[in-house]
């Protein structure tokens, strides 16, 4: 393992007394709200992070956090941050210079705000969720608007779909229609900087995307300028530089297949770079530069891990020389940019993100905030970098701290440590577990990753066990999609919270988990049930065989594929699990590849990706039945716990029903739970509350 080192009408003044209160803390801790900045210790913790009697409450996992996105202005003279206070998420901005008091910009009654970005120095852009609706009880069509940093010239650029904020109409004159998202802001510290690149999305008869064409909006009039002159049928995904002009864009896959264009400064026309198969693309565009130069991911080696390249027109590939390799990783990262366009570092994220940087000063005050956050990863994000006085933002986090948040400024002799707060204020590092990466060889040869999060004595029950290593009881959780993976060495929700209840937590990284190689995913094609299934099997097994478990006491669990997973496990292995928990899991593959106005699948995905990934369903019906666990129902033994949004089109909640019958007519009802609000996972603090508590409830009663 690469060990990380480290409506009602909207409302924007006066805020609610708990959004108050709260930027008047976060104002003194800054030392910003009366004047002059003050220098206090950098590893100071929340009050309410003191020890505490017992486990946190499975509330302190899943309620929403205190702090979202934070962002620093253009200039590095205002901090902008999504703030969860009362009831609702809010807009903040604070002057970092100390020339006023911190400012609610966006509020609303019934909304919360979602994304945010800077347009110059002095507006801010956002979309809106509503977070006390469920999931699938909103369209996710979350507008966008504008406003000033003062809170001043409130505007609605895009319309929401459905109105399911209920903002004042006066903000909604001449707003677009929701069918228009954002793809891109252009880089300007202009404090008068008024344009944003938009995409305004077509659909098809069955409301399946067919084309983003982009389009320069105009925040103070909302007037747009078409930038999609010429663009090729079925353009969807977009690379922009710097100053906000399309340079290359990537189609939608059409009969199986992705094409990738370009366009320069001095040519009008769109010019093909090539056309791959969308499941074995020999690359894939990544970044552009200040030059207009285009970076590619490029799988390379046996394994066919991917490597960062620049493209090469002249020949029309990849060149020959890589510029940044992770073996046994594929590529993951970004340049970092200042605002001029020069490339100052490299972010990539293997199992855990780290930095490189070129710039000597950058470099010296990465190594300065390591020292000062030891275990840590300390992403850095910088403005005015390379000024006299340079100002910082730290986002601090580990597999033990959700996330801590400071402004260095790197160049003054006082003040030049400020902590802005944790994100997760009710969560205390101390009682958390710890999370690792393992290399685990299953029973074929293949190598698969598996993160093991173990609790601690403070964490767990002291009583369960005299010592640390002493085999504790344990859920093996399958991450969904298949084709994504459980993420990078950061804090767990759900591997925390099981391990507060004394859970050993195996999360691995099976074949066809995405970011470890085309020779890894691949190995996943028309393997659910069968060799996916394996590797779960056999990363618990290697922990049984390192003493971290008993093996008598153990459930798998997982959504949506996790959730197909933890279905399918006791019955290809019924002497490995004592219960298993599913929620929106997938029980019946085959249905899933069949056209239905309620699944979100588009035609195309059912038509050359499902039939290639998991089976087709005429040639490959034989398979598919061996992978069906609703066929297979009789066979699963142990208790089982099932959850389902009512509302979810990715998973239809005929799947769970169908298996819930299957299992019921088989003499095992499963304990079952549907949400009337949610789709496809829990958006609603309250339902991933109450699942959590069921579930912790359904483990205790089987593995303790």
């Amino acid at each position: 393992m690469t060990k990380p080192a480290h409506t009602r009408p909207c409302r924007t003044a006066p805020a609610t007394a708990a959004i108050t209160q709260f930027l008047r803390r976060l104002a003194v801790g800054l030392g910003v709200f009366m004047g002059g900045l003050i220098t206090g210790p950098v590893m100071a913790q929340d009050a309410t992070q003191n020890a505490v009697a017992g486990p946190p409450s499975a509330i302190d996992f899943y309620r929403h956090p205190q702090m979202g996105q934070v962002r620093l202005s253009p200039t590095g003279r205002r901090l902008a941050l999504a703030l969860s206070a009362g009831e609702r998420v809010a807009l903040a901005v604070l002057d970092l210079e100390g020339g006023s008091p911190p400012k609610v910009v966006a509020h609303y009654s019934d909304a919360d705000v979602r994304n945010f970005a800077w347009v110059g120095e002095d507006r801010l852009i956002y979309s809106l969720i509503n977070l006390q609706r469920g999931s699938g009880d909103q369209d996710f069509a979350p507008g966008l608007f504008a406003v000033r940093a003062d809170g001043s010239s409130q505007r609605a650029l895009v319309n929401t779909r459905n109105d399911f904020v209920r903002v004042a109409t006066n903000i909604r004159n001449r707003a677009l229609e929701w069918n228009h998202i954002l793809l891109h802001v252009p880089e300007t510290e202009d404090a008068d900087a008024n344009e944003i690149i938009v995409g305004k999305m077509s659909f098809n008869n069955l409301g399946e995307l067919t084309a983003v064409v982009p389009m320069r909006l105009n925040v103070d009039n909302v007037s747009l300028q078409s930038l999609g002159e010429g663009i090729p049928d079925h353009a969807a995904r977009w690379l922009f530089n710097r100053r906000g002009q399309p340079r290359v864009v990537s189609t939608l896959s059409q009969q199986g297949k992705v094409s990738v264009f370009r366009r320069t400064a001095d040519d009008q026309d769109w010019k093909l770079l090539a056309t791959m198969p969308a499941q074995a693309r020999s690359w894939i565009p990544e970044d552009i530069d200040e030059s207009d130069g285009l970076y590619v991911s490029v799988p390379e080696g046996p394994a066919g891990t991917s490597v960062l390249k620049r493209f090469d027109f002249k020949t029309g590939k990849p060149a020959t020389e890589s510029l940044v390799s992770t073996p046994g990783f594929d590529f993951n990262g970004d340049l970092i940019h200042d605002r001029a366009g020069a490339v100052l570092g490299m972010r990539v994220t293997t199992d855990a993100l780290a930095t490189v940087w070129f710039d000597k000063r950058l470099a010296a005050w990465q190594a300065e905030a390591d020292k000062a956050l030891p275990g840590r990863i300390n992403r850095i994000d910088c403005r005015r970098c390379r000024d006299n006085d340079p100002v910082l933002l730290i986002n601090s986090w580990s597999d033990r701290h959700p996330g801590e948040l400071f402004i260095l400024r790197p160049t003054r002799t006082t003040a030049r440590w400020d902590r802005i707060g944790a994100l997760r204020k009710e969560i205390d590092p101390r009682h958390m577990a710890t999370l690792d990466l393992h290399r685990v060889a299953t029973r074929d040869g293949l190598e698969i990753p598996v993160w093991i999060t173990l609790p601690t004595p403070v964490a767990a029950d002291p009583a369960a066990s005299a010592s640390k290593s002493a085999p504790r009881p344990a859920v093996v959780l399958v991450h969904g999609g298949p084709w994504a993976n459980s993420g990078a060495w950061h804090w767990r929700a759900d591997a925390q919270f099981l391990a507060s209840r004394g859970y050993v937590v195996i999360e691995p990284e099976f074949r066809g988990s995405t970011g470890f190689g085309a020779r890894h995913f691949r190995a996943g094609f028309k393997q659910w049930g069968l060799a996916m299934q394996d590797d779960v099997a056999d990363a618990l097994k290697w922990a049984v065989e390192k003493g971290m478990v008993d093996p008598k006491r153990v459930c798998i669990a997982g959504a949506s594929y996790g959730g197909y997973a933890a279905l399918m496990g006791p019955i290809r292995y019924p002497d490995l699990y004592r219960c298993a928990v599913s929620w929106v899991g997938v029980s019946e593959p085959a249905l899933m590849m069949q056209s239905s106005g309620w699944s979100d699948f588009s035609d195309e995905a059912r038509r050359f990706s499902w039939p290639e990934l998991v089976g087709d369903p005429v040639k490959d019906a034989a398979l598919l039945a061996d992978a069906s666990a609703l066929r297979q129902a009789k066979r699963l033994k142990i208790p089982v716990l099932m959850a389902y949004g009512a509302l979810d089109r990715r998973v239809p909640l005929e799947q769970g029903e169908r298996m819930r019958a299957a299992l019921t007519d088989a003499g095992n009802a499963p304990e079952w739970v549907v949400y009337p609000e949610e789709g496809h996972g829990w958006l609603r603090e309250a339902n991933r509350v109450d699942f959590a508590r069921r579930m912790e409830t359904f483990l205790a009663r089987h593995l303790k």
